[in-house]
């Protein structure tokens, strides 16, 4: 886990970095040609350098120890803190550029210094692909056999994909920004220039809205992996002392925190000690062969009771 988290930061810092010199280059290129475009795309990198702090407190934050006020820990402020990024990017980055680009729509003003804005976005685009493929390879990396839009949607460390969702749109914002001031500068049509800043946005909107879903169904509470929870119930099955599994429910309070609530029926002849020893044993080598089960709660209970009071059919078992 703490090999994780250190991967998390080091794609954070990466992008990060290369966002904070990207953004300060693109406010002095705007500052000099005048260019919406420009001028939408150094909000962009400013609010992506932004939101990869945010990121960076809220690893911090997720790591904290339970309390008496959040007894369960505090994992899921990773997922609070990535769904502000989501807010962030819409409200800031996508605002900024509808509104600069109706701006130049309305009042139209030629590019100046063009070659000076084809520069700075080479140089964005070489920053922002490098930091692009660290956030690739970790994203290969976890997602193993998946494809990408589903290991997306199963990914449980918004990290994962947050990083790599933000320099995917910067470099699509960057494209884009380069062929909108060509056209402009081309066709002697400053108000290309505005369209380009709108498109940035809409870009920039579509993200956030990615992101926001996914950040909110974690921050909701998503299930464990039905992988974890068919080992879950293996292991509790291979326990003497147990006569079958009921149900179980799963949920990630963090990338690496899983809480597990389960009913088992014991068999009859169970002693309260021997059904304490039990539990100690699924504690021990559940949490040894899992560690990411930081939470675990058995319920003692008949299948038939299980059954009626979540209101299974009779042969029911999740």
């Amino acid at each position: 886990m703490a090999a994780r988290h250190s991967d998390s930061r080091k794609t954070i810092y990466a992008a990060l970095a290369g966002n904070l010199l990207i953004a300060i280059t693109k406010f002095l290129a705007a500052a000099v040609t005048g260019s919406a475009s420009m001028l939408s795309e150094g909000v962009h990198s400013l609010v992506d350098t932004s939101n990869e702090l945010l990121l960076l407190y809220g690893l911090r934050r997720a790591a904290l120890p339970p309390d008496d006020t959040h007894p369960l820990g505090h994992g899921r402020e990773l997922y609070f803190w990535s769904f502000i990024v989501a807010v962030m990017i819409f409200a800031l980055g996508a605002g900024v550029s509808f509104y600069e680009g109706v701006t130049h729509l309305l009042r139209p003003e030629p590019v100046k210094h063009v070659l000076a804005n084809y520069g700075v976005l080479a140089l964005s685009f070489l920053f922002e692909g490098f930091s692009w493929v660290i956030a690739l390879r970790r994203f290969r990396a976890r997602k193993g056999k998946l494809g990408y839009f589903a290991a997306f949607r199963q990914s449980k460390d918004p990290t994962d994909f947050t990083v790599l969702f933000e320099d995917s749109a910067a470099l699509v914002g960057i494209v884009i920004a380069f062929a909108s001031i060509a056209a402009a500068d081309s066709f002697n049509l400053p108000a290309l220039d505005g369209v380009g800043s709108l498109a940035i946005g809409l870009v920039l909107a579509i993200t956030a809205g990615f992101l926001a879903r996914e950040s909110k169904d974690l921050l909701i509470g998503e299930q464990a992996s039905p992988v974890l929870a068919r080992q879950i119930v293996a292991a509790l099955d291979a326990d003497a002392a147990i006569q079958r599994v009921n149900g179980l429910i799963t949920a990630h309070l963090a990338p690496d925190q899983v809480m597990v609530a389960l009913s088992a029926e014991f068999h009859d002849e169970a002693t309260a000690p021997v059904i304490e020893r039990s539990i100690e044993r699924l504690e021990e080598r559940l949490r040894a062969d899992h560690p990411e089960i930081t939470m675990l709660f058995v319920k003692p209970q008949s299948a038939d009771t299980w059954r009626r009071r979540a209101g299974k059919p009779a042969d029911a078992r999740s």
